[in-house]
């Protein structure tokens, strides 16, 4: 399979995040997570907010890349106060590309190294990841499966919420704080529907096998006895991949 037909089977694949979603805002982080949020609003949840990454709802997803002569459909304003009252409500689904996550679903975006004051690499810092993981539903993508990503202990430094008790507020319960939905990489499909929350692979890509997975991964993962193939782009699907991505930028998000 090569990386245009994963790209697109990922896109796909990752579109099924805000299905059941209704009314939120969705942000995608990167152009998988974008043009799959575009994806979801077009064709699976028609009630999927999006803006136009700037400072204006629109009433259809705006294609990425060059616009030439398109002319984005906007609704109304949505500029940062009310981007951050859909925040703080609940209402937003964001779709991230964390540089590490452990089993307990907590993400690092900030540094790499044992030692926070001397870091090995440093990177964003947790930027929006705290409240925004405390306060509304998140996915994640990874375009690179591997154990440096999926870290065997705890993310070098927590960045985001997850579902590790000690590491809640005081006086939070995990079910009112945590919302992980899906978790896209280029291997596998997987959420954290295991027990106690435990991560579960969801669907194989073709041609991967789980142990191809879990050596990849830095922790145990739930394996259900069935485990699908993730499903082909459909027709339908890959005719509005082309209208969202018409310059084709998706083919490079792999590399």
């Amino acid at each position: 399979m090569n990386d245009t037909n994963l790209v697109d089977r990922m896109i796909c694949a990752a579109a099924q995040a805000w299905k059941d979603d209704g009314e939120v805002l969705a942000t995608g982080i990167g152009i998988v997570p974008r043009l799959a949020a575009s994806m979801c609003m077009a064709s699976i949840n028609l009630d999927l907010m999006m803006t136009d990454s700037e400072a204006w709802l629109v009433s259809e997803p705006v294609p990425v890349g060059p616009r030439g002569d398109y002319l984005p459909r906007r609704e109304t304003w949505m500029g940062f106060s009310r981007i951050f009252d859909n925040v703080w409500g609940g209402r937003r689904h964001a779709m991230v590309g964390p540089t590490q996550i452990d089993r307990w679903g907590q993400a690092n975006i900030s540094m790499i190294g044992a030692d926070y004051r001397r870091p090995k690499s440093q990177m964003l810092g947790v930027r929006g990841f705290p409240g925004n993981s405390a306060n509304h539903a998140n996915s994640f993508f990874v375009p690179n499966h591997s154990p440096k990503v999926f870290v065997e202990g705890e993310v070098d430094m927590v960045a985001s919420t997850g579902f590790k008790p000690e590491r809640l507020p005081r006086g939070w319960r995990m079910e009112e704080l945590v919302d992980l939905r899906l978790v896209v990489t280029n291997l596998c499909v997987m959420d954290f529907d295991g027990p106690q929350h435990r991560m579960r692979l969801r669907s194989l890509h073709p041609g991967v096998s789980v142990q191809q997975v879990q050596e990849a991964t830095g922790f145990p993962l739930h394996v259900p006895e069935h485990v699908p193939v993730t499903p082909d782009p459909t027709p339908a699907q890959l005719d509005l991949l082309a209208r969202l991505d018409p310059h084709g930028l998706r083919a490079g998000a792999l590399g």
